[in-house]
């Protein structure tokens, strides 16, 4: 059997390696356009940092590693310029010397990968401005930065790679902003949890333009202007345009092969494509999103290795699956964890799913042991069956691995109820014998039982000029003091029952502290007096985070700086 393979990285390399463990017999040959077959682009933008000093280090396997250990014959500076599905060849162009062959297979895997989104702006030639999703990319970057020595930099993109960059160049010295269209960073994220984002970047110094679109650039005495629509331009030493990726698919277009949204490979569940005996994996195909079910493009490393071993057990005679992506991530913010898994609560709403939420901002380790950290998690759920849609968690201490267990819990079907049963590791140095995820389901199921009744933030403005209603804060009178609602009364909820006679009867009441936890308690105290309790979805601290966050934009906007 002969396997030809167009791309390395993630699908590719696992496809062939897979291949070789199932088939000593199978030639195998591998074509990549780059100078790397295998390579970690992910660490690409820690490189630029100095925090990965060897460039050796992002190389994973070369093209000796791969024919010593595998017998795989891997071909760089090679690119396949052709597909011919009736006479299942390819044509290749040798990118060194210029050469152009054919070559022919029994089974052809496509591993293109995506290709970073360049729109055609005024400027964007300029050397001055790069992408980065390769290692020369990267290594373009890096001599820049170390010839010219730049002062500032403008990014622009909010995602993975701009902010994974905006931390790596600000750790060298340089003065960055982050430019882009929406107003929030990282999509993944409700742009209330991004809130939290965008303070970590501002603490660390990196200036956010959020609600801005890159029009071009222009020369501008040593630097260069990056434009931008109905604002004034942005002055830098360098560009680098992080607005995303799109799936790299020329090729198989032009083969005839089906193609679905955003121009991705069209696969079924065993990864292959329209055309017998073609398969494909990684960003440039298209999977079905494990919780809505619906079609979708998700560019992660995971997926894509799964798919590429998937392929190999497919070609070698098995019957392997793919069932779905939930696009599980984790960044590294400065100080900050954040982590997405399923969907966000944005998208869900966007997909017709009627979701509720929790929100509750539990300690990383037992309370009383030292070293605690707060983290803020999301947990998004559908009303009527409890399913479980997605979370979202954004702190400094073990984040990844509670993103991790609400993972496995979508992947398996758990409810978010049954949340609160599952029995994980506890010590004081690692957690609390109610562990975060735990209390989430806690929360969740109180919800079901009508023991727990929320109201959330965009409820706040009707609530505010509603007069039958009493809005109520639990907290201590120092914590009043230092930043309130205007509008909400103050009653500590230690001394709630013996000044119970100060809430009037009769209305509705809507409940804030902190945490939402001492919120919650007066709740029930309220319920226990026969009163109709609210407890606010987050506590102060979330409240505070967001609306100061919307309110720095906003003005950013209006007065064309950034903020």
């Amino acid at each position: 059997m002969k396997v030809l393979i167009v791309g390395g990285v993630a699908g590719g390399a696992t496809a062939a390696a897979r291949i070789r463990r199932l088939d000593e017999s199978a030639q195998i040959t591998v074509y990549e356009r780059s100078g790397f077959i295998s390579y970690a682009n992910c660490g690409l933008p820690y490189y630029i940092g100095d925090v990965i000093t060897d460039p050796d280090d992002l190389t994973l396997q070369t093209p000796e590693s791969f024919m010593s250990r595998f017998r795989i014959d891997m071909k760089v500076h090679h690119e396949v310029t052709g597909i011919d599905p009736e006479h299942k060849s390819i044509k290749v162009k040798d990118l060194d010397t210029g050469r152009e062959f054919y070559d022919t297979y029994d089974k052809l895997i496509l591993s293109p990968g995506a290709r970073p989104v360049q729109p055609e702006l005024e400027g964007v030639s300029d050397e001055r401005v790069f992408t980065l999703r390769t290692v020369e990319d990267t290594y373009r970057i890096k001599e820049y930065i170390r010839s010219s020595r730049p002062k500032s930099a403008v990014l622009a993109g909010g995602g993975f790679i701009g902010l994974e960059l905006a931390e790596n160049l600000k750790h060298i010295g340089m003065d960055v902003t982050i430019v882009q269209r929406p107003k929030q960073l990282m999509n993944p994220f409700d742009s209330d949890m991004a809130a939290f984002i965008h303070t970590e970047m501002r603490r660390h110094g990196v200036k956010l333009a959020l609600g801005h679109s890159v029009e071009g650039f222009r020369p501008s005495g040593d630097g260069i202007d990056v434009l931008l629509k109905d604002d004034m331009p942005v002055h830098a030493d360098m560009v680098v345009l992080a607005i995303g990726v799109a799936p790299d698919t020329a090729l198989a277009k032009a083969a005839g092969l089906e193609l679905g949204i955003k121009g991705s490979i069209v696969v079924n569940d065993r990864m292959e494509t329209s055309v017998p005996d073609i398969y494909a994996a990684g960003d440039a195909v298209q999977v079905k999103h494990l919780v809505t079910g619906q079609d979708a493009v998700i560019s992660l490393a995971g997926p894509a290795n799964k798919q590429g071993r998937i392929i190999a057990d497919n070609i070698c005679g098995g019957d392997s699956h793919y069932k779905g992506s939930q696009g599980s991530s984790i960044i590294r913010v400065f100080d900050l964890t954040a982590a997405a898994t399923g969907i966000n609560e944005t998208n869900a709403r966007k997909a017709g799913i009627n979701a509720d939420i929790v929100i509750l901002s539990p300690m990383s380790r037992a309370g009383y042991y030292p070293g605690g950290k707060l983290m803020t998690i999301k947990v998004v759920f559908e009303k009527e069956t409890y399913r479980l849609l997605g979370a979202q968690i954004i702190g400094y201490d073990g984040v990844d691995k509670r993103i991790d267990v609400l993972a496995t819990a979508i992947r398996a079907g758990i409810s978010a109820t049954d949340l609160k049963d599952l029995d994980l590791a506890y010590a004081p140095p690692y957690s609390s014998a109610k562990d975060p995820v735990n209390m989430a389901g806690f929360m969740i199921d109180n919800i079901r039982n009508g023991v727990l009744k929320q109201w959330h933030l965009e409820e706040l403005d009707s609530l505010l000029h509603e007069n039958d209603v009493t809005l109520l804060d639990v907290r201590t009178v120092h914590e009043y003091n230092s930043g309130h609602i205007n509008g909400f009364m103050n009653i500590p909820v230690d001394d709630l029952r013996n000044r119970i006679d100060e809430i009037p009867s009769g209305r509705p009441v809507y409940v804030i502290c902190q945490s939402g936890l001492r919120s919650y308690i007066a709740t029930r105290i309220l319920e226990g007096f026969e009163y109709d309790a609210y407890n606010f979805c987050g506590g102060f601290r979330f409240y505070d985070t967001v609306v100061n966050d919307k309110a720095l934009i906003e003005s950013a906007a209006a007065c064309g700086m950034d903020a």
